[in-house]
């Protein structure tokens, strides 16, 4: 499984997420603590925002810790929203296109978990992406799939019911034509203004995600697992719901699958 962290929220360097805590996002690609695999090495990529509406991207398929690019970057950006993630393949090809985050316009969306099954059926996840979306399909993962789907689906308009119509759809396949579990779902995605991250599962396993206002930065972090192992304060986010985050605000919404 992957590791991933968001933030948003007043401009900070992206190490202050990446590189620099005790258990950062590289520390993670290394030594997970909260996933069934310890090491996320299969690649990395990075999607922040500054001044354009659409995201810079960032991603290589070196693991995180090897790759000084990657840290000298970090210790030179700032951003005010990024979405940072580290990849452990379950399956598709190590490639820079299958590494998240995935970005069209300017939406950019990671993912942790699995469709069950999906090389069995990926033929038919692919016919769900409408034309106009599809020469978007780059890789060969089922995340890249889930989020095509879910801008079809009215990512723009509606981005809950969206990511919603687009988990059943990819759940519903696995019950067809796939195996258990049939979905886990922990993604973060946003549109440039608020930052979203949802959690979910077919089954009583959900992938971790937990949130933490920083009132030093004037900032939230969404993350995989908290950045700093002595950290209390970190809220883990309940099965089944999705987040949203902007400014100071939080809302919580229920995530249908």
């Amino acid at each position: 499984m992957c590791r991933w962290a968001a933030y948003i929220g007043a401009p900070i360097f992206l190490d202050e997420v990446i590189s620099r805590p005790g258990h950062s996002l590289i520390a993670q690609s290394q030594h997970a603590t909260e996933a069934k695999t310890e090491t996320n090495g299969d690649g990395f990529g990075i999607a922040w925002y500054d001044a354009r509406s659409e995201p810079g991207l960032y991603r290589d398929v070196y693991p995180a810790w090897s790759d000084p690019n990657l840290r000298s970057l970090a210790e030179q950006v700032r951003s005010r929203l990024f979405l940072a993630h580290v990849r452990a393949s379950t399956g598709s090809a190590i490639s820079r296109n299958n590494c998240h985050p995935f970005v069209v316009g300017r939406w950019s969306f990671m993912h942790n978990g699995q469709v069950g099954g999906f090389e069995g059926f990926r033929k038919h996840a692919d016919m769900l992406v409408p034309d106009a979306l599809y020469s978007f399909r780059k890789g060969a993962t089922d995340s890249e799939v889930l989020f095509l789907i879910a801008l079809a689906e009215g990512l723009e308009t509606d981005p809950i019911a969206a990511l919603s119509r687009a988990c059943g759809h990819l759940s519903g396949l696995s019950r067809s034509k796939g195996l258990a579990p049939h979905l886990r779902l922990s993604a973060a995605f946003s549109d440039g203004k608020a930052l979203y991250a949802a959690r979910g599962s077919s089954d009583h396993i959900a992938p971790t995600v937990y949130y933490r206002w920083s009132a030093s930065r004037s900032g939230w972090a969404v993350v995989s697992e908290p950045l700093e192992m002595d950290e209390g304060d970190w809220t883990p986010l309940c099965p089944g719901t999705v987040a949203r985050f902007e400014g100071d605000k939080l809302d919580i919404f229920d995530l249908s699958l």
